[in-house]
């Protein structure tokens, strides 16, 4: 978790409170037996902007944390490079307005992404705004393989585990987890935030730099919409489990593209969508 220990602003007392990056402590009236006030955590939600070569790409809105990963998870996922090695340089900076995260792409991806950028303004839950032309929503994905296999009977340790990724969301109710399991249902680790496709870029840049984080499943604690399985699977992820429901067209997706896609994947049972051959 990320902490580190401030002074409290009153320099009598040498009390030190904690503070977590993406959330803070706010005083708000509390429904209870007294009436009183109470201190509470809200999940901090700011603007990033993703700068290419010095050209703003995309805003979203998301939680501080975490960013270099969503940058490289998000350029993954995007189809802006193939690998982390596209990436010369990368520099996270805050200014008044939010946050600038400044890529350095290779000549030849730059090029790419001038050719088809688009403007595009993210809101959380958003995958979509700002696209120009609706030839622009569906990427061409390539057929994934079949290398990876899942015994569902080891889907309810990786359930347990989830929180484990989600400090902020403990504390505030408020975000959305992206995990790595292995075939086993052990969780390698993770990312959260406030936004779920934010969330699972997040993961798939750490992923992109773990190589134990080949083999496996992705675990994400929101619904299946088309846009995460299509994340999922530029950046290769053949199985892909989801605490929620999928969409229809996130089934459509998976299905042509040879994604294994489970849904209300709760405690002792899921929901396979697409592709269960896979699964044991």
């Amino acid at each position: 978790m990320d902490v580190h220990q401030v002074k409290e602003p009153d320099e009598k007392d040498d009390k030190k409170v904690t503070q977590i990056i993406g959330a803070s402590q706010k005083r708000v009236m509390q429904r209870t037996h007294s009436g009183e006030l109470e201190d509470d955590w809200i999940a901090e939600e700011v603007p990033v902007a993703l700068v290419y070569n010095g050209i703003s790409h995309v805003v979203m809105m998301a939680s501080p944390k975490d960013l270099e990963a969503f940058a490289l998870g998000f350029s993954l996922s995007e189809g802006i490079i193939k690998s982390a090695a596209d990436i010369f340089g990368l520099d996270v900076t805050p200014n008044c307005n939010g946050i600038e995260v400044n890529i350095e792409l290779s000549s030849r991806r730059f090029a790419g992404l001038k050719e088809r950028r688009r403007a595009m303004a993210g809101r959380t839950g958003c995958g979509v705004c700002g696209i120009e032309q609706l030839g622009d929503l569906f990427r061409p994905l390539a057929p994934l393989p079949f290398t990876q296999t899942f015994d569902l009977a080891n889907l309810d340790n990786a359930l347990n585990q989830l929180k484990s990724v989600q400090e902020i969301g403990q504390l505030t109710g408020c975000t959305h987890a992206a995990a790595w399991i292995t075939s086993q249902g052990e969780l390698l680790g993770g990312c959260e935030d406030v936004g779920r496709h934010v969330a699972l870029d997040k993961m798939l840049g750490l992923r992109e730099k773990q190589n134990e984080w080949k083999s496996g499943a992705a675990l994400v604690s929101s619904r299946a919409s088309y846009e995460m399985v299509q994340k999922a699977a530029m950046c290769g992820v053949e199985v892909l489990f989801a605490v929620s429901a999928a969409t229809k067209l996130a089934v459509d997706v998976a299905e042509k593209c040879n994604l294994t896609l489970v849904g209300f994947s709760k405690p002792g049972r899921a929901t396979v969508y697409t592709h269960p051959q896979r699964l044991r």
